[in-house]
């Protein structure tokens, strides 16, 4: 059958990233508690189009993402994005996933345990070299100074969620992120508290007064720093 995608363009027009987006599939993290975790990752995957092809091939990125089926980790992603600059002929290639990963917590006190949610992403792109960035946002309390030292009796406090994006040279656990967000937070967010564990949290906060800038600040620090 004739290939029309493959047919040359003569208007000399590139195209910076075409593909397939949204799609929802399984995928194999590191756990560092318990080796592995198996989580659903929203997919979205592009190549360039040089401009003397008029179409790339969308049924290509479906079967490459089937072809690393259960090989789908973040340390293995490399040979994905090799594939699909192979497959479609293509000079650079990307990839972007979004994903839940979850963490059993225990509240401070009583020590109930819970899962906590936090939204994780994963971006790669392909072109003479790799470069790989690893995503995390962490939600936390931050109690205002300004508030506490105005006010007679409490303060002001908020939810905020701290996002993290990092370059990594070796393995970084997502849960190490994780950890530095909440420990240059006033507080972290646990899903479950008894009455004891409130308490706990919020002396902790009032004790631990940040101004979101505060946060941002000491954690650019530290990160530079690992």
């Amino acid at each position: 059958m004739q290939d029309i995608q493959s047919q040359r363009d003569e208007r000399n027009i590139p195209i910076d990233q075409v593909g397939v987006k949204d799609l929802t599939y399984p995928i194999i993290l590191l756990d560092r508690e318990n080796e592995v975790q198996q989580t659903i990752a929203s997919i979205n995957m592009y190549v360039n189009l040089p401009h003397n092809f008029r179409g790339t091939h969308m049924s290509r990125f479906v079967e490459i993402l089937n072809k690393h089926h259960h090989k789908l980790q973040i340390d293995t992603i490399g040979s994905l994005l090799e594939d699909m600059k192979k497959k479609l002929q293509a000079e650079e290639s990307h990839i972007e996933m979004f994903f839940p990963y979850f963490l059993e917590k225990e509240a401070p006190v009583s020590k109930s345990k819970s899962m906590t949610e936090y939204k994780c992403s994963f971006t790669g792109k392909l072109d003479q070299n790799i470069d790989v960035v690893l995503g995390v946002k962490v939600p936390v309390t931050t109690l205002c100074p300004c508030s506490k030292e105005l006010a007679d009796e409490g303060a002001h406090n908020q939810r905020s969620v701290v996002s993290i994006k990092i370059r990594y040279k070796e393995l970084v656990w997502i849960e190490e992120l994780i950890e530095m967000a909440e420990q240059a937070a006033s507080s972290p967010v646990y899903s479950l508290l008894k009455r004891e564990d409130e308490k706990f949290v919020t002396e902790q906060a009032y004790n631990n007064p940040k101004f979101v800038e505060d946060i941002v600040r000491n954690l650019a620090l530290e990160l530079n720093n690992d």
